[in-house]
């Protein structure tokens, strides 16, 4: 069941994940870091089954409205265009819904996932060729990410000028389908402008801003988000702390 929730239906940019110039075969690379424990945990949790040898699953109490709209957004996308499916099948491990702040979708390259907010593919007026465009999207990071071409602050624009010309190419091979196809053209115009929307900075504001509104959506008092806000700067201290002893080697 969805809950009350405003999702701008103004087309945003999916993710972030970056890459510049699409370069020959997909190249096998380990992921620059491991899943961190709230994620392994999310994945422990959450129900989820193989779809074409995909795993998808979702964290959501009622799993099986999520499920079924990635099934059918997938179905979508192989009956219409094989080859981005098999890009999709290639390089994504996980397709995963659950609760993220701020994007539609993301693409991490830890679980090797298309990630899916849930508010957003549970979104009555979410089509499912919106999901299949996102599930492309983010798939065309992964192939990216495994030619090595990483998500750098200077190459993002261009990098997601890359994944928003794949959603374009699939959109046109889906019948009936002409405004969706506007609005992502209309995103790949947005792209190329002068605009710092994917510096580090924005980054950070939008996710900060994202937060609060996962806060709130899961019922969260204001006292108790101001809290967690004023204490982060400890808990990321204590992290570094922890990572420099542990990366520290007993001498000889």
């Amino acid at each position: 069941m969805t809950r009350g929730l405003a999702i701008t239906r103004s087309r945003r940019l999916q993710h972030l994940e970056p890459q510049p110039k699409l370069r020959g075969a997909a190249l096998e690379r380990k992921p620059s870091r491991k899943p961190d424990v709230a994620d392994r945990l999310g994945l422990w949790f959450s129900k989820g089954r193989y779809f074409d040898g995909l795993w998808i699953g979702t964290t959501v109490y009622e799993p099986e409205p999520c499920l079924r709209r990635v099934e059918d957004a997938l179905r979508l996308i192989r009956r219409h265009d094989s080859l981005h499916y098999s890009r999709v099948i290639q390089n994504l491990e996980r397709v995963w819904v659950h609760l993220v702040p701020s994007y539609r979708a993301r693409y991490d390259p830890s679980l090797g996932a298309c990630i899916l907010n849930e508010r957003y593919v549970l979104l009555e007026t979410t089509t499912l060729e919106e999901i299949a465009c996102s599930i492309v999207h983010e798939a065309t990071h992964a192939r990216l990410e495994r030619c090595g071409i990483s998500y750098e602050e200077k190459e993002r624009s261009r990098i997601e000028a890359v994944c928003v010309r794949r959603e374009l190419n699939f959109v046109a091979k889906l019948p009936h389908s002409e405004s969706l196809r506007e609005e992502i053209a209309r995103t790949l115009e947005w792209c190329a402008g002068d605009h710092d929307y994917f510096s580090n900075v924005k980054f950070q504001q939008r996710n900060d801003e994202g937060m609060v509104e996962v806060f709130r959506y899961l019922g969260t008092p204001d006292w108790l988000i101001r809290f967690i806000f004023r204490m982060r700067p400890v808990v990321f201290a204590v992290r570094r702390l922890i990572r420099r002893f542990a990366g520290r080697r007993p001498q000889a």
